[in-house]
């Protein structure tokens, strides 16, 4: 028997939290696995999808949540816990699981991303004030997959313009997004 499509979220959010689902589950299986090889493989995977998670966020759904709330707050807050989810990324894909502070680098960025998901998703959160907002689900549900598909088959892509560019340039063009959104907003 033909395994059932799997469907697409329409909106925005529901994309996002089933990635959140996603990471989760990943994170699980990291957590059992016991062969160093395995461990090895399965942790490359998880910091792979959770920098194309952070991207496409960044890049697409704060921008969005910005231009439809103009809540400057929850932009910066996400900006900067996801700074220190790259960090520990790093740092893990930089240590072997044979070292002692791997497990542990592992459990802490796991604990990271858990406080980050409870923050959009509690009621209240970001994903509440994005449901009540003018933001076009859609629209920003169309782009947030569009681009993970681009980030998913050239992982070159990921990270790759936020590190070539200057903290200045990053927030000018940000700046600049947002006042576009506006725009097509009024």
């Amino acid at each position: 028997m033909p395994k059932p499509r799997e469907t697409k979220p329409a909106d925005a959010i529901s994309f996002l939290q089933s990635d959140h689902r996603r990471l989760e589950s990943s994170f699980r299986k990291l957590e059992k696995a016991r062969d160093r090889d395995r461990k090895s493989e399965v942790a490359h995977k998880v910091c792979e999808a959770l920098r194309i998670h952070t991207q496409i966020e960044e890049e697409i759904f704060y921008p969005a949540l910005l231009a439809a709330t103009r809540d400057k707050r929850a932009c910066h807050q996400a900006e900067v816990e996801h700074n220190g989810l790259r960090t520990l990324i790093a740092e893990i894909e930089q240590t072997s699981p044979r070292e002692i502070f791997f497990d542990a680098r592992v459990h802490v960025l796991f604990e990271l991303l858990t406080h980050r998901i409870e923050q959009e998703e509690k009621p209240g959160g970001v994903f509440a004030i994005a449901r009540k907002s003018s933001m076009d689900q859609e629209a920003v549900a169309k782009r947030l997959r569009a681009r993970k598909r681009q980030l998913e088959g050239d992982p070159t892509l990921i990270d790759l313009a936020r590190s070539q560019q200057p903290r200045q340039t990053r927030a000018r063009t940000r700046d600049r997004v947002i006042e576009l959104a506006m725009q097509s907003l009024s």
